[in-house]
């Protein structure tokens, strides 16, 4: 198994898989706990208008793509708060507005179409060092602000009256955690697409929810889990030839479907338990 980390280009792979399964980690964490996870689904799919800007005028992918993304999580982040009875339905337009946006960019743009399935299923196999970098900054730059803001994001997620009751800058903060899930989303397209980026960052820490009692054990667990789930599918994508950031999700959906499996196991009381019932 080893062997195959020989390439340049898998160790680049890994590398990526586990920054991004740490970014995942710590943001996917803060998705669920504060029931953004369609939010986050709506940025992803609106990002891809980003990538054919990036494409059009012929700037960096992620210069491009995040300030795209940045702006479409903001509207997204301004009917959250101030219209939360139409909010699905403004994210649900953002989302399709950016995607169709993206395809006419692409369209738009001089020489040979864009690789559109590189970006719809990710390209971890091609990610260039460079990117490494970027990843690993982006990484220290989110770690920096969670753990500064770690008691105020708390406070947010499991009770935002008692936030309020606190002085928590509510409003403010939430703009912050969608900004920062904005460039999560970014970073994670590259690794397993847009298509499938709301899973890696909502299956590790719905999995790590079920057996962990802190949001600080949630995050460090949803990040061991991503890791995992990341090398498993590398490991099988390299051998069988096929898709790796599918193979990722994959993994990631092989795992949630055991920690469902194993809570009703663990959590059958004895009263439910038809054996334990006849004797």
């Amino acid at each position: 198994m080893i062997d195959i980390f020989q390439f340049e280009f898998m160790r680049n792979a890994l590398l990526a898989g586990l920054l991004v399964s740490f970014i995942c980690g710590v943001m996917g964490t803060l998705a669920v706990a504060n029931r953004m996870v369609f939010l986050s689904g709506g940025i992803a799919h609106a990002a891809y208008g980003g990538i054919g800007l990036a494409f059009l005028l012929r700037w960096p992918y992620l210069l491009g793509t995040f300030g795209f993304s940045l702006l479409a999580a903001i509207v997204m982040a301004a009917a959250s708060m101030n219209i939360k009875h139409r909010a699905d339905a403004v994210i649900g337009a953002v989302w399709a507005v950016g995607m169709a946006m993206g395809i006419v960019f692409i369209d738009l743009s001089p020489g040979y179409p864009a690789d559109l399935m590189s970006y719809l299923f990710g390209s971890i196999l091609a990610v260039p060092q460079s990117d490494l970098w970027v990843m690993a900054a982006a990484a220290l730059v989110m770690t920096a602000v969670v753990l500064l803001y770690y008691s105020d994001f708390l406070a947010l997620s499991y009770d935002e009256e008692f936030a309020r009751i606190r002085r928590v800058p509510v409003k403010r903060l939430y703009y912050l955690l969608v900004c920062l899930l904005a460039l999560a989303v970014v970073l994670t397209i590259r690794v397993v697409g847009l298509i499938l980026v709301i899973a890696l960052l909502t299956i590790p820490p719905f999995i790590a929810e079920k057996f962990t009692r802190s949001l600080l054990q949630m995050m460090g667990w949803s990040c061991v889990l991503s890791a995992a789930f990341t090398l498993i599918g590398l490991i099988a994508a390299f051998y069988l030839n096929l898709t790796a950031g599918a193979c990722i999700i994959l993994a990631a959906g092989t795992g949630f479907f055991i920690s469902l499996a194993a809570e009703r196991v663990f959590t059958r009381s004895p009263a439910q338990d038809p054996e334990s019932a006849h004797s």
